[in-house]
């Protein structure tokens, strides 16, 4: 049971065996919804040929998604209390996700009204938590009161956007989400929050886990397609190459210790949390290419063989390149960045086989260099596995 009410006070960042709890668990399933609303848009864009004008409302929506997940994240990393106010105003959060998933399909059409609404009752639920920490937590107070007042000020610009012509050019949105972002940094520019390393990159990991699932997603429907219509060779293919290619991708991504890196670099928390962004937007995207593979095969689609493996190898080279990005300035990678980055480089250039090889040749080939990486890293550590020891 949880205490019907206690003080919010920061927690100790330092404290020991942090793990995500049971509420947080169940934010993250919410955000299912809306992933895999906008990746089912972008796969649509893509099967169709028409990806240019998806992608940046592909971005825009994405960005809605990540950036709600990291506030939430990122507070209750510093004030879970768990107590009752604590989970309702949880569960208000959880309301505005959900309102926020059904207003996906509409925001790529160009109306962002319901997206907008459900992040304002996502912000509603936020900002009560943050008063509460001025109000509770005097060593914070000032903080914790730049936070209150910097999304609420920018939660009025983005309900005032709904106002303008068309609801406004596509560079508002970049504006106005460039002044979100200059929340955090200039909340905490005198006195930190009380993160804790290893809680944010558990938590980081778990999202990471629920983005891979658009490519199980994508696995599964092949292999429903191929039962549906036949036993298809091409589509058994393109099943296993992708669960493949996921089970590599989470593999790599764990091989790097992100909580004592953050532990040791704590002065990068805003690289590695605004880092993820691009991470997770090119992580996502993936199960897109795959579904879009899938298409290919299963039913008529617009999009060439070489779209459809640049819908693969693109995102997949990005997660690789950011994985760099995010893990160099912590030192101590288990993977060797040249070799991170000449992967990247490899998958890159699958695309051109496209014509050749075809789709499911193009997911073995990237299975086979993501297979490559790994041995070599795992080989490679290896001895200081064994000195450990």
């Amino acid at each position: 049971m949880p205490p019907l009410r206690r003080r919010m006070v920061a927690r100790d960042p330092d404290e020991p065996h942090r793990v995500s709890s049971p509420l947080e668990l169940l934010f993250d399933l919410t955000f299912v919804a809306a992933v895999f609303q906008t990746v089912g848009r972008l796969g649509g864009a893509i099967e169709s040929g028409r990806l240019g004008g998806s992608f940046t409302p592909y971005l825009m929506t994405f960005f809605a998604i990540w950036w709600v997940w990291m506030n939430f994240t990122w507070f209750a990393s510093a004030y879970d209390t768990d107590d009752v106010p604590y989970r309702l105003m949880a569960f208000v959060q959880l309301a505005g996700v959900l309102v926020l998933a059904a207003g996906v399909p509409s925001a790529f059409d160009g109306d962002v009204t319901t997206m907008t609404m459900g992040y304002l009752v996502m912000r509603v639920g936020l900002v009560a938590l943050w008063l509460r920490a001025a109000a509770e937590d005097p060593e914070g107070r000032a903080t914790a009161l730049r936070y209150a007042v910097g999304l609420s000020v920018a939660q009025v610009f983005w309900v005032a956007r709904l106002g303008l012509p068309d609801q406004g050019p596509t560079w508002v949105f970049f504006v106005l989400a460039a002044l979100d972002l200059s929340v955090p940094p200039l909340a905490e520019r005198r006195r930190g929050t009380a993160w804790h390393p290893h809680h944010i990159a558990e938590r980081y990991g778990l999202f990471t886990i629920i983005l891979l699932g658009e490519s199980v997603f994508a696995s599964t429907d092949a292999v429903q397609q191929s039962v549906a219509h036949g036993v298809s060779g091409e589509l058994i293919t393109i099943a296993l190459a992708g669960l493949a290619i996921l089970f590599a991708l989470w593999w790599i991504y764990y091989l790097e210790p992100a909580g004592e890196g953050l532990w040791r670099r704590r002065d990068l928390r805003f690289l590695w949390g605004y880092g993820h962004y691009v991470f997770f937007a090119a992580l996502a995207a993936i199960g897109a290419g795959l579904e879009t593979a899938v298409a290919s095969f299963a039913h008529h689609a617009e999009a060439g063989p070489r779209l459809v493996a640049a819908s693969v190898t693109v995102p997949v080279a990005v997660v690789l390149v950011m994985l760099w990005v995010l893990h160099a300035p912590m030192g101590r990678m288990s993977a060797h960045p040249a070799l991170l980055v000449a992967t990247a480089l490899l998958v890159l250039l699958v695309t051109l086989a496209a014509p050749t090889v075809g789709v499911p040749g193009i997911l073995l080939l990237i299975a086979a260099l993501l297979a490559v990486f790994l041995t070599t890293t795992l080989v490679r550590r290896a001895p200081a596995l064994r000195t450990a020891e």
